[in-house]
This record gives structure tokens, C-alpha cells and sequence, in this order.
């Protein structure tokens, strides 16, 4: 059984030398970083207690005895929390796990209504539900069978994903942090399980990045996405979350008036269709005949549709 604790515990020891937190090195290390005893030492507690914190046996260890490891470990906010979704596992599946979400009609309102930028809303297991018409003119959203509209498959999946995604590398890095964040705090999700069971088969790269344990929240920021009929748009995005539906994120692309991307989506916008934005059932594809649907030739920078 994976200890995933222990294992991403053992990830941040590995990337802390002794020299970086005032240790002596003595001659050979049989380990890449930081030892367990060492740990406990800057930390302030036994190497028994911190050894129990690795064998996922810590669930009644303190937020001081956390905040400490977390110091000692180097460890961001997002890093700190997905630790104590680890160690307090009825806490993290207290809330309850879900099928496939639903986006209620004010929300799919507004993103009609939002029809200067791409929006979407991403949901649990980065499934991408609903979408304003510009999002799917840029990533075809509606083209996609609703079991594959999944930000993840797609990058690691979809055989056009590195030509969609100038940042290929960034993106698919990204994209594993979500997804090991969310399986912390969701660890009994039957669905997500599955649904990194099948990329690590599938895929080389996700099994490598899936390994290293690096989680990441999404906020803001940039990204390039290579349209096949448009070229390269240049991107900023929002993160928002969606009050009253847990686990919901609005992603809006932002572009300033009158830039070469501004141009760009304007064209896109030319091919979208009056109507409604749709969730994984909704319309067809929007785009020229005998082009790829707009979503399937898209990139973005660090995180995958979003």
C-alpha cells in the first residue's frame, strides 16, 4: 500500500542539504538530503515521533509540531496543507466526494454573458464542466466526449498536447500538482483514483512527475496556446472561485485591448455561435470545416486550461 505521507515527506527531505540548514556534512551520505534524525532535530521533536509523522501515523500531531516540520522541510502554504490532508485523512474525506459536478444556471449565465474572453469553469479531477462560447472557439471544448473534457487527460493524453502547448513541460508539471493536491484532500475519490491509475499507465512522463510529489493551487497567471488556424495568443488568467459550489474554479484568459492576441480572438469570436455556453454535452465544435476543433490545437503556459 503507497505510504504517500512517508513518500512526500521523504521528497522534501531529499531536496534540503545539511549545509542549507547549518548541519555538518560528514563524508558519504547514504541519503540525498536530509535525514529522518536530522529532521526531528531542527524540528524540536524525537526521531520516534518524526519517524510515526512518516509512517502516516502523526493524525494527532499538533499544527505546532506541523508548522515546525514545515519550517524545517522548506515547505510553501500549499505544501502545508496538503501535509495535514495527509495526516488527518477523516478530515479530508469528512467532505463529501462527489460523481461529476454540476454548474448551476446563474453561473453558466454569466459566462454567456463574458463574451469579450475565454471562460470555463474546472471542476474536481480538473473536469472542465461548462464554458462560454469564446473558450470553446479557443479550445473546443465541444467537441470533446464528456469523459475526456479533463484538463489532465488532455495534456497527457491527447497526441497533439506538446504541439498545443509551447510549455509542454510546465504545463504537465502543473497539471500533476493539481491533481496530487486534490487527491489529498479527496483520498478515498474513486474516480480521481482511477483517473491517475490510467494516466500512470499510460503515460512515462505523468508516472515521473506523479512520483516527485509536488502539489500546486491554482491562481494567476500566464500562458501561451498555440491555436492551429490563429498561431500563438498570449495570455493572462484569473482563478476564481465559484461561492456556494465547493470545488469549482472560473478561469477567465485576459488580454490587453488591441494586442496581437486581442486580434487573434477576435477572429476566433467570428466562428462562435449565438447560443448558450454548454457543459461536456453540449454543442459541436466550433471552427472552420476540415480544421481541428480550437480547443484541440491550444496550449497554455504553467497550468493546463486553467
Amino acid at each position: 500500500m503507497e505510504n504517500t505521507v512517508g513518500e512526500f515527506l521523504k521528497s522534501r527531505r531529499d531536496r534540503i542539504q545539511p549545509q542549507e540548514v547549518g548541519l555538518p556534512s560528514h563524508g558519504r551520505r547514504r541519503v540525498q538530503g536530509l535525514r529522518r534524525e536530522e529532521v526531528a532535530q531542527l524540528a524540536g521533536v524525537s526521531v520516534d515521533y518524526y519517524i510515526r509523522l512518516e509512517q502516516g501515523r502523526g493524525t494527532s500531531a499538533s499544527d505546532a509540531v506541523l508548522d515546525a516540520v514545515g519550517r524545517v522541510l522548506r515547505l510553501d502554504g500549499v505544501e502545508q496543507a496538503h501535509l495535514r490532508d495527509l495526516l488527518r485523512p477523516a478530515r479530508a474525506t469528512g467532505r463529501a466526494v462527489r460523481g461529476r459536478q454540476q454548474v448551476r444556471e446563474g453561473v453558466r449565465l454569466l459566462l454567456e454573458m463574458m463574451d469579450a474572453v475565454p471562460a470555463f469553469v474546472l471542476g474536481r479531477r480538473m473536469d472542465v464542466l461548462a464554458w462560454n462560447g469564446l473558450a470553446d472557439a479557443l479550445l473546443g471544448f465541444g467537441g470533446r466526449p464528456p469523459e475526456e473534457c479533463n484538463a489532465a487527460r488532455h495534456v497527457f493524453l491527447d497526441p497533439g498536447a506538446r504541439d498545443c502547448y509551447p510549455q509542454w513541460e510546465a504545463v504537465a508539471a502543473e497539471t500533476v500538482g493539481y491533481l496530487r493536491l486534490d487527491a489529498g484532500r479527496y483520498p478515498e475519490d474513486r474516480r480521481l483514483g482511477a483517473l491517475v491509475g490510467e494516466l500512470s499507465v499510460r503515460s512515462e512522463e505523468f508516472r515521473r512527475l506523479w512520483a516527485d510529489h509536488q502539489v500546486r493551487e491554482k491562481t494567476h497567471g500566464s500562458k501561451l496556446i498555440h491555436h492551429p488556424l490563429t498561431g500563438t495568443l498570449s495570455f493572462g488568467y484569473e482563478t476564481l472561485a465559484v461561492s456556494g459550489a465547493a470545488d469549482q474554479l472560473l478561469i477567465a484568459y485576459t488580454t490587453p485591448a488591441g494586442s496581437p492576441t486581442a486580434q487573434k480572438l477576435a477572429v476566433l469570436a467570428s466562428w462562435t455561435a449565438d447560443g448558450p455556453p454548454r457543459g461536456p454535452a453540449g454543442a459541436p465544435p466550433r471552427g472552420p470545416a476540415g480544421a481541428p476543433a480550437p480547443g484541440r490545437g491550444t496550449g497554455e503556459d504553467v497550468s493546463p486550461l486553467g
